[in-house]
């Protein structure tokens, strides 16, 4: 399709999630406001770029919002890269990638699984990539990840969360992930802390593919474009 530069060059590559076991499960943590959903977005256009397709859940969103992130995230790197075929890049994103909304009460593995077999079943959308936005962490127990996480096993599905932590909530497990996933942070492959630094927002990847990140590399998050980047 032509779009093997993008790859090559999207800083994401350092992360090791999805070369080898496409059934993990990754986390994206920060305080509010400082970027989980468009870090969310790129990884989704990075799978979906690599001949994925995703769903991207929403929890206590609109469709048309976070299909925002995504129109604005893509311009970003349509300009960022000089993509010569944009509208044809544009029209891949829609055909291989589906939003879901759910209320804050009403997202658990009975009810997206219901959902998510009608479009199997009837061969309309079979995702490789779930994206799950607005996770509330702090009401959940370990055997509901659990068993979402089977879920995605059984799917044959990569799953991504994005999670909220606060200033005033000191609780961190033994790797360094903060409250709320401090008791659960053994279910995930990979995790991502976003965190200020300086005039950007460093991405501090605590574990790669199950293992201490050891590629040197650090990426931020630019405030002005959200898209990632090299320090």
């Amino acid at each position: 399709m032509g779009y093997e530069p993008l790859v090559k060059q999207n800083p994401l590559r350092i992360l090791k999630m999805g070369t080898e076991n496409i059934r993990e499960m990754g986390l994206v943590m920060s305080r509010p406001g400082l970027g989980k959903t468009a870090l969310l977005v790129q990884i989704a256009l990075d799978s979906i770029l690599r001949g994925n397709r995703v769903i991207h859940v929403s929890i206590g969103e609109s469709i048309d919002k976070t299909r925002i992130w995504y129109d604005d995230i893509l311009r970003r790197i349509l300009q960022k890269y000089s993509v010569t075929q944009p509208h044809e890049l544009i029209e891949m994103v829609r055909h291989n990638r589906m939003i879901m909304t759910f209320k804050e009460s009403a997202f658990n593995r009975a009810k997206f699984e219901e959902r998510l077999n009608d479009l199997v079943m009837q061969n309309i959308f079979k995702p490789n990539c779930l994206v799950i936005d607005g996770f509330d962490f702090e009401n959940v127990d370990s055997e509901s990840l659990i068993d979402i996480k089977e879920l995605a096993k059984t799917m044959s599905m990569q799953i991504w969360f994005s999670a909220v932590s606060h200033r005033d909530d000191e609780r961190v497990s033994s790797s360094g992930i903060p409250a709320p996933c401090h008791e659960v942070d053994d279910l995930f492959d990979t995790v991502i802390l976003l965190k200020p630094e300086g005039s950007n927002i460093r991405l501090n990847i605590v574990r790669n593919n199950g293992k201490i990140d050891d590629s040197g590399v650090s990426l931020d998050l630019d405030p002005s474009t959200m898209i990632i980047t090299r320090s």
